[in-house]
Formats: structure tokens, C-alpha cells, sequence
């Protein structure tokens, strides 16, 4: 029986190991992380996942610790597998395995290497985004590729939304790459990083609209990090205000010569853009309090508001 050694978090990271599990592959040390409070947990637990299947499980704060590489060693493991793990191993983890060390990254590789791959890829407008098995190196998500799947990024399509089809095609690159992995025979095809692109990490700060772009950009901003991720937010007349979900509306703008501007109608809020196109805001909150269809604070009683 092949074994590994796991590291996995998040949704893809269950849906990962459950496909190891299902095919029968001995997982004897698994490292995963302690959930965070101050983080909304949308997705599985790689902990009670492997606590059902009695998978050994810990969770240190630096994995490239001699203590743990030692251990790892120790089990003689045929491959790693890197799930949505958030830290990065080094290159003494990559020497562990006896037959490769592979990552399962959320995107078309070489595209959207690096951090939250699936925020980038919707604040940047595009259509499709993926998930890629490849071998891992020192340098971060720039191994030779296994496979990879496409999946669709719609117009408004959030990102858990994304996310969720991502840890699906996640599971099925690595259920009918196993095979071939297992007999030797698994493709692995160079990356040209000079034909791809890399992002950092993303902050709920970044999350602070620019009202000085058009109505595609913000709408792709507030899609990229709504909830359960941390929000499009701006001020609006001393308050807070968060931008939970928009659509691009196609009628005129009210008020184009005052955009970017937000005001009520009666059918909810809108915002018109500086370039003459203006938005529908469908949930619009303060304070973590989404307002009611017709609800208008009192600061916000005089309309149009001016956005800076």
C-alpha cells in the first residue's frame, strides 16, 4: 500500500483527503491547522475528517521544525501532498517523500500562482480559473504540472461560490491523477512561469472600494471578497459602510454628473460610477447589519451622497 504524508486545510484540503481515503491510500501523519475564531469557517474540518478515519494529526506552528522533519523521515513516505496547506515547506520537506512532492493549487497553472488565487482571479475579471497538481519546489507553485481542470467564473459569481467549484475540481484532478501517480507514469509537464503570473496575499483592508474606478472593477471587487470573506467596504458620511453583494445595472445612471454618488430608490440602493455606468447594491450592511430594502440611516437622508 502507497503511503503520504498530508498536509491540508480548508475545503480543498477535505476534499483531497477524502479522495486518499477512498482509494486506499495509507495517510500516516497528517498536518492540518487549528481554526482560527476570528475567521468564518465556510469549509470542512481536515481535523475531524482524519479523527473519524484515525489519521494521526498535528497541528505545530512550524512544520520545518527538525522535530517534525525527523518524524517525517522516519515514515519512509511514498509522496506529500499539499492541500491548501498555509504554510510554506522547505526544501528539506521536498527531499522526505521517495517519490515526489506534489501541491493542489487553485488555479490554471502557471496563472495566478501564489495567494488567494480565486480572489485574484474574480477581482481581475476573468472567466474561468482552475485547479492544477503539480510537483512542488523551493520556489512556490512552479513545479512540473500533473493535471489541471477549468472551471467557469460568471458574472456574479462571489467567491465562496468559485471556491466551492474549485475544491470539487480539486478532487477529481487528484482522483484520476492517483493512478498514474501510483504507477509511475503521471505526466510531468515544465511550467513557463514567463507565460503566467503571481500574486500576494490579499488583506481585508484591500477590501477598501476606489470609487475613482468604473462600475466593472468595484463590482469585481465586491464579488472577489464578499462574505464570508471579509468585505468590500468604504465610508459613506462618517459610517462604515459594507458592500455585500452589487450587479451591474443597465439602465442610466441618475445622477452622472455628481459619480460617484450613492442614493435610494425604491427598489434599494444604487451607486453611479465615474464611468456614466452605475451599480444596483442588492446587500448593503453597517456595523455587520444589513439594511432593510427601504431603510435609510438618518445620515444618509440626503441624497445623492458624494463617495470619495
Amino acid at each position: 500500500m502507497a503511503s503520504c504524508i498530508v498536509f491540508a486545510y480548508s475545503e480543498v484540503g477535505v476534499r483531497c483527503l477524502g479522495v486518499l481515503i477512498e482509494q486506499g491510500i495509507s495517510v500516516p501523519l497528517l498536518f492540518t491547522h487549528a481554526d482560527d475564531p476570528r475567521e468564518t469557517q465556510w469549509f470542512g474540518s481536515v481535523a475531524q475528517l482524519a479523527a473519524r478515519h484515525g489519521i494521526p494529526t498535528v497541528m505545530p506552528d512550524d512544520p520545518n521544525r527538525e522535530e517534525w522533519l525527523a518524524r517525517g523521515r522516519a515514515l519512509v513516505p511514498d509522496f506529500l501532498f499539499s492541500f491548501y496547506y498555509r504554510y510554506m515547506l522547505g526544501a528539506e520537506w521536498l527531499k522526505v517523500p521517495a517519490r515526489g512532492a506534489l501541491n493542489l493549487h487553485g488555479s490554471l497553472l502557471p496563472r495566478y500562482r501564489g495567494r488567494a488565487p480565486v480572489h485574484w482571479a474574480i477581482l481581475n475579471g476573468e472567466q474561468q480559473t482552475g485547479a492544477s497538481l503539480h510537483y512542488m519546489l523551493e520556489k512556490p507553485d512552479a513545479g512540473a504540472l500533473v493535471d489541471q481542470q477549468a472551471v467557469p467564473i460568471r458574472l456574479n459569481d462571489d467567491a465562496l461560490t468559485v471556491s466551492r467549484r474549485v475544491a470539487e475540481a480539486a478532487a477529481q484532478v487528484l482522483a484520476r491523477s492517483l493512478p498514474a501517480l501510483l504507477a509511475g507514469t503521471a505526466p510531468a509537464v515544465p511550467l513557463d512561469l514567463a507565460q503566467g503570473s503571481y500574486f500576494g496575499r490579499r488583506r481585508p483592508e484591500d477590501g477598501r472600494i476606489d470609487w475613482r474606478q468604473g462600475a466593472r472593477r468595484i463590482h469585481d471587487l465586491v464579488r472577489a471578497v464578499a462574505p464570508p470573506f471579509p468585505g468590500a467596504f468604504a465610508k459613506v458620511r462618517d459610517l462604515t459602510a459594507f458592500f455585500w453583494e452589487t450587479r451591474l445595472d443597465e439602465t442610466p445612471p441618475r445622477y452622472p454628473d455628481r459619480a460617484p454618488c450613492l442614493y435610494a430608490e425604491p427598489d434599494g440602493w444604487y451607486v453611479d460610477c465615474v464611468d456614466r455606468r452605475r451599480l444596483r447594491v442588492t446587500r448593503l450592511a453597517l456595523d455587520g447589519r444589513a439594511l432593510a430594502l427601504n431603510e435609510i440611516p438618518p445620515a444618509w437622508s440626503q441624497q445623492p451622497i458624494p463617495l470619495d
